[in-house]
């Protein structure tokens, strides 16, 4: 859509795919694809003849082939953090594992809540983006006259922090109710209370001081923080009528807020998991420390195995990275002082395949 954009090939090609097992929209069938210079020009299933003059054949027998990923959640740095990554690697990156379209979080630096800030960045991935891109613009107390200014066919979404993450604070509870009534855009949120997450973190110091081992993230971080967030502003977007997409659920308790059996087109309000979230629960805290700490944090098996359930029944519709690296340096410390991220948008594909 025109949401994306993409680096044409600088050299035109023209290539056949042949006798894969395609996997894609719900089924698998040997077929073969034809690439025509940027796009895919066709695809042959078992028994049609290619029309394939002047390609370059790659014979596919008994391989998978799959559609690019589509990754609607990273943080890949540029500008201000480019010690971490930038465009270039981290798109790299992607393609390497079979993400072709990313789109990127505002909290850079300086964060996008300027079109400005917006342009930028776009003009930077037109220049040295390997995959297709897309980049949210921020919220803010006091960008509402940018907000309104904005290309809904060129702005995939506004992205709100309802709680402190890397690089944010919290937003105030007014602006988010002004956003949601002056836009049309889509609006992502990172839903976690601020002030649940406080409270816990007072008093796990106070138990325990402030060197406080990675397991107690989760503590602080925990299921009351994110479901009082997320049903809030889940009730004042249906409420309001806003196209809503609530990044990262963590806990089995936010699921009661999403529907299922309902097609996506019919969805105003759609919900998103990461990997690292079906993939690991606090017990690994004890092997990884550190490395498994993000924002929301890693909850107990029995939420794993609820988003695992939801991904499948259509409860939740979109699985994301939230990409974020940092220097291994920057995840030691305490659960209080190492960076909360990690890297993953190389490894989201074979982590799901597995």
């Amino acid at each position: 859509t025109s949401h994306y954009y993409s680096l044409l090939p600088t050299t035109y090609m023209k290539i056949l795919i042949q006798d894969a097992v395609i996997v894609n929209e719900g089924r698998s069938f040997v077929g073969s694809v034809l690439i025509d210079g940027a796009f895919v020009a066709a695809v042959y299933e078992e028994g049609e003849t290619p029309r394939a003059d002047g390609a370059t054949v790659i014979n596919a027998r008994g391989q998978w082939l799959l559609p690019g990923v589509i990754d609607d959640h990273v943080h890949f740095r540029e500008p201000g953090m480019t010690h971490k990554g930038t465009i270039t690697s981290e798109s790299r990156a992607a393609v390497a594992g079979g993400v072709t379209t990313f789109m990127d979080m505002p909290n850079t630096n300086p964060k996008t809540v300027t079109r400005r800030e917006w342009e930028w960045k776009m003009e930077r991935a037109a220049d040295t983006s390997a995959a297709n891109y897309a980049f949210y613009f921020g919220g803010s107390d006091d960008n509402a006259d940018e907000i309104r200014r904005l290309n809904p066919t060129r702005v995939p979404g506004l992205k709100l922090f309802l709680g402190s993450s890397t690089g944010n604070g919290a937003m105030n509870a007014d602006t988010v109710r002004r956003i949601f009534g002056e836009t049309d855009l889509p609006i992502a949120v990172h839903a976690e209370e601020e002030s649940i997450i406080e409270r816990n973190r007072e008093r796990y110091i106070n138990l325990m001081g402030e060197d406080l081992p990675p397991a107690f993230h989760t503590k602080i971080r925990n299921v009351e923080a994110c479901y009082a967030s997320s049903s809030r502003v889940v009730e004042l977007a249906d409420k309001m009528g806003v196209r809503l997409h609530v990044l990262h659920v963590s806990t089995e308790r936010e699921l009661s807020l999403f529907a299922t059996g309902r097609p996506l087109t019919e969805k105003k309000i759609t919900a998103e998991v990461c990997v690292h979230h079906l993939w690991f629960t606090d017990a690994d805290y004890a092997a990884y420390g550190n490395r498994i700490k993000w924002n929301p944090s890693i909850k107990s098996f029995d939420d794993r195995e609820a988003l695992r359930h939801a991904l499948l029944t259509g409860a939740i519709d979109i699985v994301a990275t939230d990409h974020a690296p940092h220097l291994p340096a920057e995840k030691e410390g305490s659960c209080l002082t190492a960076a909360s991220g990690g890297p993953m948008v190389q490894h989201t594909l074979v982590a799901m395949l597995e």
